[in-house]
């Protein structure tokens, strides 16, 4: 194509389907970029997961010291004195392991610094939705260990209403704010997922990443192959039309 037919090729186009064309194609190169934004998240906190393995377990005052400074505390490991309020056990619905259904237990654990949720595991449920696992709750003294996550906002599909409490109680997710109401403590605000190595609790299945760096590549790069074949797939239309028009 010369620079005339060039021209006339640009004369020709329909300046509302580049735009659109241009708007899809920023959009899924935006979409890789975000994963692989998120891809390099993962790398970085697996690093800090490894360094924190050879760290020993810090204390809730040391804790609140590093969230002064907002430094991040994920994962961080945790050392806890204190006693399990014997009846205040959470199970959060619908939590799965290996494709059984199944709930997360958490349960009240009083501090000196406070009181604080505590992740003891997995238990499977029943089919029967009005049937809930049998739960023996922890009660008395106890030193315990695990690693701390921050208590994230997550959509809300239906809203959560405790108008009847009875315990164990069954939520569809962690409401900090709700849950300080209905135990009438002020929780601190994150949960401790008890370590793999106690003795107490249930099944320790928890992940602190759910979806490797290595997927979210996969991912970016199947967003930066659809942006590549779309712009491909348009260019090569618009040529058609121009060639057939001109015919």
């Amino acid at each position: 194509m010369n620079l005339a037919n060039f021209r006339e090729y640009l004369s020709q186009l329909n300046w509302l389907v580049v735009l659109f064309t241009l708007l899809v194609f920023s959009g899924l190169i935006k979409l890789g970029l975000w994963q692989t934004a998120r891809a390099v998240e993962k790398e970085q906190r697996l690093v800090r997961i490894a360094a924190y393995q050879t760290q020993q377990a810090l204390t809730v005052e040391q804790l609140s010291h590093l969230q002064f400074a907002n430094e991040d505390i994920n994962d961080i490991p945790l050392k806890l004195s204190g006693r399990f309020e014997s009846e205040k056990v959470f199970l959060i619905d619908n939590q799965t392991n290996n494709g059984r259904l199944g709930y997360r237990v958490i349960q009240v654990f009083q501090s000196s610094h406070g009181s604080v949720l505590v992740n003891l595991g997995w238990v499977q449920g029943f089919i029967e939705r009005d049937k809930l696992p049998q739960i023996t709750p922890l009660s008395g003294d106890y030193i315990i260990k695990g690693n701390v996550r921050l208590v994230e906002p997550s959509i809300v599909l239906t809203e959560q209403s405790f108008d009847v409490v009875s315990w164990p109680l069954r939520v569809q997710q962690i409401d900090l704010d709700k849950f300080s109401q209905l135990i009438g403590e002020k929780l601190l605000p994150f949960v401790v997922y008890l370590d793999t190595k106690e003795d107490i609790g249930y099944e320790k299945n928890w992940r602190p990443i759910v979806m490797p760096p290595a997927k979210h590549r996969g991912y970016a790069f199947q967003w930066f192959s659809l942006a590549t074949a779309w712009l491909i797939l348009m260019i090569s239309a618009s040529v058609w039309f121009y060639k057939n028009n001109n015919e």
